[in-house]
């Protein structure tokens, strides 16, 4: 009887290590269909290429890259903008798109994906340009008390439909798809935002925000992606794109 039950641990254990190394052979990898497709990889699962810190040559000490997730190495003490951090943006600029990765935050966490971005010195910071798909912690951080800043939300903007976030270690994917002023957020399979960028609701809105402030937010259709470093630890995978006509 021992025998035989140590038999089946042994043999449960082979199966899960196997299906461990299926499921992460996938990761970061695009398939057959995704190619022809015409999706692109935007992150090897090895390195940070194709990536540097906004405004400096850097890639950012504190990005790294481990078990094919790329993540902000924040354990140090919180600060605004970490220590041999920065928001980690895109080498390339990308115009018309559908965007897609998978993020998991930590306790109490928050980032965010910024997309639209212009680097240049006069902005400086990415979302004085690019506009944010908010990533949060939903049961721990403040934000939660502000309907426009929870996860999934167009950030100060337009708060999510519905909650589809899952709960903090946990991955989430998230998609936006940019097309000639169509703008839509999906988490976890569920369109949670939809809106036209620049339209003249788009204009009411934002001259009623924070966002007045920098005249060029949201202006650039062609720009860069970004990671953001708000000073918590958070890991993104998966992170492909696919240009639209």
């Amino acid at each position: 009887m021992k025998k035989t039950f140590s038999s089946i641990i042994v043999l449960v254990t082979v199966l899960l290590f196997i299906i461990t190394i299926d499921v992460n052979a996938q990761v970061n990898k695009l398939s057959k269909e995704e190619k022809k497709d015409g999706w692109q990889s935007l992150f090897d699962g090895k390195s940070k290429k194709g990536w540097h810190i906004y405004l400096n040559t850097s890639d950012g000490s504190s990005w790294k890259v481990s078990d094919g997730e790329l993540y902000l190495d924040a354990s140090h003490p919180r600060q605004w903008d970490t220590p041999g951090g920065g928001d980690l943006v895109t080498d390339g600029e990308f115009e018309n798109y559908h965007l897609s990765m998978e993020w998991k935050i930590s306790d109490s966490g928050n980032s965010g994906i910024i997309f639209g971005v212009k680097e240049d010195p006069k902005y400086e910071r990415t979302y004085h340009t690019g506009m944010e798909m908010q990533v949060l912690d939903d049961n721990g951080h403040p934000d939660r008390a502000y309907i426009s800043h929870r996860a999934g939300c167009l950030y100060d903007l337009i708060p999510v439909t519905q909650s589809t976030v899952k709960p903090a270690g946990q991955w989430n994917k998230a998609e936006i798809i940019y097309n000639k002023g169509s703008l839509k957020l999906f988490l976890n399979g569920v369109n949670v935002v939809s809106t036209t960028v620049g339209d003249e609701n788009w204009k009411k809105m934002l001259a009623a925000s924070k966002f007045k402030q920098w005249p060029d937010f949201s202006t650039f259709r062609n720009g860069r992606i970004a990671l953001q470093d708000h000073g918590n630890t958070v890991w993104y995978r998966n992170i492909k794109i696919k240009k639209l006509s």
